[in-house]
């Protein structure tokens, strides 16, 4: 009996093992399936950010909602239907995330060259990565061999998605949930170096908060009154809203965050001292932005035999 519950717990580990490695995201998952893959991901993004710069900012968005709601599984991407509730019309999606016709195309290509092989999860993470590059950022070599969820979750992804008007000690708490550290938190953040936000979303700090300089709120309030427009957008960085640079780190330092959860990370508290650093080395933020990345692309991926791999983006098979 001894000699055999030994060999049931030496079984039992080596299956865990086996389990572990074939949940193990890897380098070249395609490298002989779809060897054209980064290839097509890469000359699509190329054309939509000549089409508009802003896509890259959009796509990036995408892929932080989409692995902040059950892991980076391309839930995202999935419609809603008659019986089927998904995520983009949850709190922090809807009317604002954009960018999935991009998804389609760059999936349209995909299955002419290699059918039913890539997964969407995978192709928004390469996406996301490709943007970042085009626009002037950091490259990295992205994992692959996510596959696609079969569900989705409106309640989580309204949850869970950071909120623009949180403060540093909520947003600490909200990405330590997903493995995250503070560091993290502030290297991510940087991800606003690109793109444009709502009126909606800064209103009350231009208005009401102090610690933003003066001449930074009268310019926002231009074209973001006390009341309606709120659709009305103004970029992230003041600076250079469509260069992925570290500019966004200077604006943190000279007040001019454009939100409440921007200028939580330089304010007198934990992270000052890396946003001021970040702001002064733009190669540090690059590297480190790019490390934090393949962390976060890392997010509980459904591989092996979960999930599928979706023939439409928007919907399962």
């Amino acid at each position: 009996m001894a000699t055999f519950m030994k060999l049931f717990v030496i079984l039992s580990i080596f299956s865990l093992l086996a389990c572990s490695t074939n949940a193990q995201l890897v380098n070249n998952f395609y490298g002989t399936t779809c060897p054209s893959l980064q290839t097509i991901v890469r000359n699509k993004m190329t054309s939509a950010i000549k089409t508009e710069p802003r896509i890259g900012a959009s796509i990036l968005r995408l892929f932080f909602h989409d692995c902040f709601v059950n892991g980076c599984d391309g839930s995202i991407l999935l419609d809603d239907t008659a019986t089927f509730t998904g995520e983009k019309n949850a709190a922090p999606n809807k009317n604002s995330a954009r960018g999935f016709e991009v998804i389609d195309t760059i999936k349209t290509s995909v299955e002419a060259s290699c059918n039913a092989t890539v997964s969407c999860a995978d192709i928004l993470a390469l996406a996301a990565r490709d943007g970042v590059f085009l626009l002037g950022g950091p490259t990295w070599v992205v994992p692959l061999g996510r596959r696609d969820a079969r569900t989705a979750s409106q309640s989580a992804a309204n949850s869970q998605i950071p909120s623009p008007f949180s403060d540093l000690s909520t947003l600490t708490t909200m990405f330590s949930a997903k493995g995250l550290t503070a560091s993290d938190l502030t290297v991510l953040s940087g991800a606003h170096t690109i793109g444009q936000g709502e009126c909606q979303f800064f209103r009350n700090r231009i208005y009401n908060e102090t610690n933003i300089d003066t001449n930074f709120a009268t310019l926002r309030k231009s074209n973001c009154p006390l009341s309606g427009g709120d659709t009305n957008l103004a970029p992230l960085d003041t600076l250079t809203p469509t260069s992925f640079d570290n500019n966004y780190y200077k604006n943190l330092v000279a007040s001019k965050g454009l939100f409440h959860s921007d200028q939580a990370l330089f304010n007198n508290g934990s992270q000052d001292n890396l946003v001021r650093s970040y702001s002064t080395n733009g190669a540090t933020f690059s590297r480190d932005f790019a490390v934090a990345m393949v962390k976060l692309s890392k997010i509980s991926p459904l591989t092996g035999t979960n999930g599928e791999i979706r023939k439409n983006c928007r919907l399962v098979n």
